[in-house]
């Protein structure tokens, strides 16, 4: 158990360590916030390679997928608003990934810019920035 709470933690300092370069994805703000581009589409997440992270998100399905595709995580989107959601885990392929089945991530959208969306995530009592960058689905 110990391993997969340090491959946890490090994961979560690795995304911490990337928010500085996500910050340079944004040029502007939309003003609203576009906050429908999350709901459909295939996203990157900036300061991260294709082969490391791919989302996918279709009929409030949303899918991660990691190790060069060959493993993912499942998730039902319910949204409280319109940039305000949760995510629930509903499907994993590797039973060692740290997310456990049923739990909840809460997001929201804080601004976005073009194709790029900056969300505020909150797991397991701790917040972090993300920025993805859709590459498909309409904008």
């Amino acid at each position: 158990m110990k391993h997969f709470n340090f491959l946890f933690i490090l994961f979560l300092f690795i995304g911490f360590s990337k928010v500085k370069s996500q910050e340079n994805a944004f040029l502007g703000t939309d003003n609203p916030a576009k906050c429908e581009n999350i709901k459909e589409g295939k996203f990157l997440r900036v300061g991260y390679p294709v082969t490391e992270w791919v989302m996918t998100v279709k009929d409030n399905i949303q899918t991660e997928y990691y190790n060069d595709g060959k493993d993912y995580v499942k998730s039902r989107l319910e949204f409280v608003d319109d940039c305000h959601y949760k995510v629930i885990i509903t499907a994993k392929s590797d039973e060692n990934y740290p997310v456990k089945l049923g739990e909840t991530v809460l997001n929201e959208i804080t601004e976005t810019d073009r194709n790029f969306i900056k969300l505020k995530s909150e797991y397991n009592n701790k917040t972090f920035d993300v920025i993805l960058n859709k590459i498909e689905g309409n904008n």
